[in-house]
């Protein structure tokens, strides 16, 4: 603890009493500081116990005496030791009554009690506190170093809450709680997610003061030894930090920074063994992929997987960042639900996955990405149907068609599956499919704008009856006479015979996929 006015009372060569008060002799005292001036405020920084003889003050002054006593009061000042029998035999009446009026602590100084003495022990009882401080936090250090050592990082939060007298949370690089102590600090560490978010848009190394921190503070510390923030660690507490928690929060930051990097150096050699077990599906050697995975990626590839194919929205741009974060999202997924998968840039600057199907990877990527626009998500992605190792070829070429469709629709995320299930007209929504389809029709507009007829709808309903005459002729209401004439008129103008199943197919795809010139 540090020096208290208490403590220097109560130190036996110093001789010191107590004259005014008494409450507040629990108050820290940052040092001991003499100064004869009127006027000491503006050389004083707070928490000093100041010294005088009043050799140039009217200590007999009332209305003096209680502005001096005011104004020590308001710039933290802790209390006042005034020399008696040096100027004054004792305290004077006028400086006692406005200590005691205040509340302020007043300390008779002994004449046999050199100022000198007050200061020595002041800064004695300081560096006794420091020493004890930086004692207790080497021991905290070497404590939390056996924790990492044996029982990781979860560990370490464990202590470390101990320590503080408070609680902590670690986050990974997605910016999710991983680990929290005690429990119930989980969810006060998840309402912090906004602010570790903005933490993780700076330089690592960064710190910070959560807000909305409702009763206790907490700090935000990044971890991270390059400039990518590679998690974020809280600490919470009800008062501000003292020395030995400071120092068991900075061992806490660098054993999690190493315990990250450590990981992160484990992730890379991971990512090359995936990597070559990817390349190895792709090239159709599932046995040989099989025995490069081992039992690092094994589990994976004995049960259904799917493949999820990523890239920026504009690939001219830097899609680095973006696809590093949808990496590192996927990551913590499988990490939280102790799921394993492969992530690895593909030839063409991609990233390619490899998942469980219906594991928590796949189920985080379907719940945040589908829902967005690919503008919002900044990534467009594929994902194939459920495969196995001997069909990994197949499934990234459905990843390929499925990444081609979201990028035509504008959509962060599309599934193979969707493209089976639904209809093909969506996929003809293109400006090169429509110039086509306007050039294909434009004659038959261009007929039915003069008044001479009505080729188009007449088109349109003898191409949806399957070239039914009768039915097709109901449907617009004229005689199948005047329908057959029609018929004849488009393909004398279209330059094309109505029995082509081809020519009857471009021209009912061409109907679907435009509705004709502005106006018509």
């Amino acid at each position: 603890m540090p020096p208290t006015l208490a403590s220097l009372v109560q130190h036996s060569a110093l001789k010191l009493t107590v004259r005014a008060g008494e409450e507040r002799l629990d108050t820290p005292v940052r040092w001991a500081h003499v100064s004869e001036l009127a006027d000491p405020v503006p050389y004083l920084e707070g928490g000093e116990l100041l010294l005088v003889t009043a050799m140039t003050l009217d200590a007999q002054d009332r209305d003096a005496m209680s502005r001096y006593v005011r104004r020590l009061s308001a710039a933290g000042v802790v209390g006042l030791g005034f020399a008696v029998g040096v100027f004054y035999e004792d305290i004077p009446d006028a400086l006692l009554d406005a200590a005691q009026d205040e509340g302020f602590p007043l300390l008779a100084v002994p004449r046999r009690t050199p100022f000198l003495a007050i200061s020595k022990a002041v800064s004695a009882a300081i560096a006794a506190d420091q020493y004890r401080a930086v004692t207790a936090g080497f021991e905290v250090q070497r404590e939390l170093t056996r924790a990492a050592l044996s029982d990781g990082p979860s560990a370490v939060i464990a202590r470390l809450a101990a320590h503080v007298h408070g609680w902590a949370a670690l986050y990974d690089a997605s910016g999710a709680v991983v680990a929290a102590s005690p429990d119930w600090a989980a969810r006060r560490a998840a309402r912090l997610t906004g602010d570790v978010e903005r933490l993780r848009e700076r330089s690592a190394p960064a710190s910070a003061v959560a807000g909305d921190t409702g009763d206790d503070r907490v700090e935000l510390q990044s971890l991270g030894s390059g400039r990518r923030v590679r998690g974020a660690l809280a600490v919470g507490t009800g008062a501000p930090l003292g020395t030995a928690e400071r120092y068991a929060v900075h061992s806490a930051i660098a054993l999690l920074t190493l315990t990250t990097e450590r990981s992160r150096a484990l992730q890379q050699a991971e990512q090359r063994l995936g990597a070559a077990v990817l390349s190895m599906l792709l090239s159709g050697e599932p046995d040989h992929a099989r025995a490069v995975a081992g039992d690092l990626y094994g589990t994976l590839l004995d049960a259904p997987f799917r493949l999820l194919l990523a890239e920026p929205l504009f690939p001219a741009d830097d899609g680095g960042p973006q696809l590093q974060a949808l990496a590192e999202s996927l990551e913590a997924a499988a990490s939280r639900a102790g799921q394993t998968l492969i992530a690895v840039p593909d030839t063409d600057g991609r990233l390619a996955v490899l998942a469980a199907d219906g594991g928590a990877v796949v189920a985080d990527c379907l719940a945040v990405y589908a829902p967005q626009e690919a503008d919002e998500a900044g990534v467009v992605i594929g994902l194939s149907a459920p495969t196995g190792p001997i069909a990994v070829a197949g499934a990234y070429k459905q990843c390929e068609q499925a990444l081609s469709v979201a990028r035509r629709r504008g959509r962060a995320l599309v599934e193979h599956e969707d493209l089976a299930a639904g209809s093909v007209v969506p996929l003809l929504a293109d400006d090169a499919v429509r110039a086509f389809a306007d050039g294909m029709l434009r004659p038959l507009y261009e007929h039915d704008a003069t008044g001479r007829g009505d080729l188009v709808a007449s088109l349109r309903a003898w191409l949806s009856r399957h070239g039914q005459w009768d039915a097709a002729a109901a449907d617009l209401g004229v005689h199948r006479h005047t329908l057959r004439y029609r018929m004849r008129r488009v393909e004398e103008i279209l330059g094309r015979s109505l029995d082509d199943p081809d020519a009857r197919m471009e021209l009912w795809l061409a109907l679907k996929t435009t509705a004709g010139p502005a106006g018509q």
